[in-house]
């Protein structure tokens, strides 16, 4: 409910002006980590905006019982920010890191890609995650890559962030809520002219003949993700098996079953490749198995995208909380450290579920699953430290999705706007600007109404219609914390990321980079070896046998 007069503590000066004091004294001790990171752990919320993150932030307070607004995101905590341009321009070609610079202000990343001014999954995905701008709907290719044209993939491949650590020795992973082989996630390790060509199903007949892989095939064929300690956790085993597999799950619904032509079981060929490898389907093989005892482990979840949390089987299905603490705890083992990309998709469609959240219309899911990728970054922080991680958050796009209305305090955020609109009827504070949730009946808007509109499947109404809610082209957030995490500042572009991360871990094209050797002696001493113990053994021995 909404609070009737704010607490009495708010309405002295003394209650502000101690607040800010308090942060202007943090602010002031605040210095720049200049160690660089052993591991990265990189949070993306698939169309997490701004307008997202601060609605999320007032659900997550009324959630434990507050009004809302004062809440504070876990991700919110960390001391440097910057701003990611999804619409803009690049001026030069050579991209400067400042080093070891006070921080600045917030900062801005531009998420346009090379042919829209409003971007989608993949071009973005390649751009924060490979460090080059690239083309809409194209995955891990330089901008000379053209959508849906597989001869002009080869040669135009680029590398990800993820195949850098692991050419440096660390353990990589990558975990999601939606498949494993979306754009996202397949921007770290696949070269696709098209992200829609999930299995070979789903590719034309020429692209299979000029050679080009499907994106799951490459999931378990590319050695970035697959050598030494690897991780793979989300969705959609059906790309994995051949056309009629029966599910584990589901072996009854055929709508179900695998869906490859080519008769290939790729779970199976990535299980008999790799020594010591795990494959689980369900929650309860997620919890047997030992992080000691794996090295590399795979978890596809359902057969097709992973649940909403809102609609999650909690006894069959893995949150994104547990699937991060399982990812971390495995890829940690390795001395030399190790990479992490971890996606929520807010809005249904070929995203993850924050994404499809907000591409249905169904804010409420959306705002769930933003919560809950904040629950991982905070399980993140308490497995990690920053004195060796740098943690990223990031979004990769926006959506048309706003709230407002002169709302009061603790108004429900599913809530309505407090008077009604010109046209003499109710509207709820959460708005899209286009999508499904345009609605005229009897040639007139329909009013909104609760409890209806407190539903997690409610669709909040929207000014154009579409089958489904667009992306939007505003600049999106980035926060960070642990070593190098002062190198997110300002106004960037957001190819920027990848470069940031890669110069903070010492990975190419910056291994060279001064104090570097000395980060990969550091890396390199915290490795067990015998021979002191032997040493040391030998000579108690000795000792014993001169005292007989």
């Amino acid at each position: 409910p909404a609070l009737l007069s704010p607490p009495d503590a708010e309405k002295t000066p003394s209650y502000w002006n101690k607040g800010a004091r308090r942060r202007l004294e943090l602010a002031l001790g605040l210095q720049p980590a200049a160690q660089r990171a052993k591991n990265i752990i990189l949070f993306m919320g698939d169309g997490m905006g701004l307008s997202t993150m601060s609605a999320a932030r007032i659900y997550k307070g009324q959630l434990a019982g507050g009004s809302g607004e004062e809440s504070v995101l876990a991700m919110e905590t960390f001391p440097h920010m910057a701003l990611a341009k999804v619409s803009g321009a690049v001026l030069g070609g050579t991209l400067l890191l400042p080093l070891l610079e006070t921080p600045r202000h917030p900062s801005c990343f531009q998420t346009y890609t090379i042919d829209r001014q409003v971007p989608d999954s993949a071009g973005t995905g390649t751009a924060y995650l490979c460090g080059v701008k690239a083309n809409a709907k194209t995955l891990g290719l330089s901008g000379a890559a053209v959508y849906g044209k597989c001869r002009t993939t080869f040669g135009n491949e680029v590398d990800s962030i993820l195949h850098r650590a692991r050419l440096a020795g660390k353990s990589v992973g990558i975990v999601t809520t939606t498949r494993v082989q979306h754009a996202s996630p397949g921007a770290a390790y696949a070269h696709s002219a098209s992200q829609g060509w999930y299995a070979d199903t789903n590719m034309p007949k020429e692209a299979l003949r000029d050679g080009c892989k499907d994106i799951a095939y490459q999931l378990v064929h590319n050695t970035d993700i697959n050598a030494s300690w690897g991780v793979i956790l989300g969705g959609r085993r059906m790309y994995m098996t051949p056309k009629r597999t029966p599910d584990p799950e589901y072996p009854e619904d055929p709508d179900q079953n695998g869906t490859r032509k080519d008769g290939r079981d790729l779970i199976a060929e990535w299980l008999s490749a790799k020594q010591g490898a795990r494959y689980v389907w369900d929650k309860k093989g997620l919890d047997a198995v030992e992080e000691d005892s794996v090295s590399h482990f795979m978890g596809l979840f359902e057969p097709k995208d992973m649940r909403y949390e809102l609609n999650r089987n909690t006894s069959t299905d893995p949150s994104i909380v547990e699937m991060t603490e399982k990812a971390i705890r495995i890829l940690r083992r390795n001395p030399n450290g190790f990479f992490l990309f971890v996606e929520d998709d807010h809005v249904p469609r070929a995203g993850g579920r924050i994404d499809h959240g907000h591409h249905s219309g169904r804010a409420k899911q959306a705002l769930m699953e933003a919560v809950m990728l904040d629950r991982a970054v905070a399980r993140a922080g308490e497995l990690t430290s920053p004195a060796d991680t740098l943690t990223v958050v990031t979004a990769d796009h926006s959506h048309v999705f706003t709230f407002g209305g002169s709302t009061p305090r603790g108004n429900s955020i599913f809530g309505l706007a407090p008077k009604k609109a010109k046209d003499k009827r109710a509207y709820t504070s959460i708005l899209y600007g286009n999508g499904p949730g345009y609605s005229i009946r009897d040639g007139a808007r329909p009013a909104a109404s609760l409890p209806a509109a407190e539903d997690k499947d409610y669709r909040q109404q929207a000014a154009v219609p579409l089958e489904t809610e667009t992306h939007s082209g505003e600049d999106v957030v980035v926060l960070a914390q642990g070593p190098m995490a002062h190198l997110f500042h300002g106004v960037q572009e957001q190819h920027y990321i990848a470069h940031a991360m890669a110069y903070a871990a010492c990975l190419e094209p910056y291994a060279t980079e001064p104090g570097c050797r000395a980060a990969r002696r550091a890396s390199h001493g915290t490795q067990c070896s015998p021979q002191p113990l032997l040493t040391l053994l030998a000579l108690c021995m000795a000792a014993v046998i001169v005292r007989g």
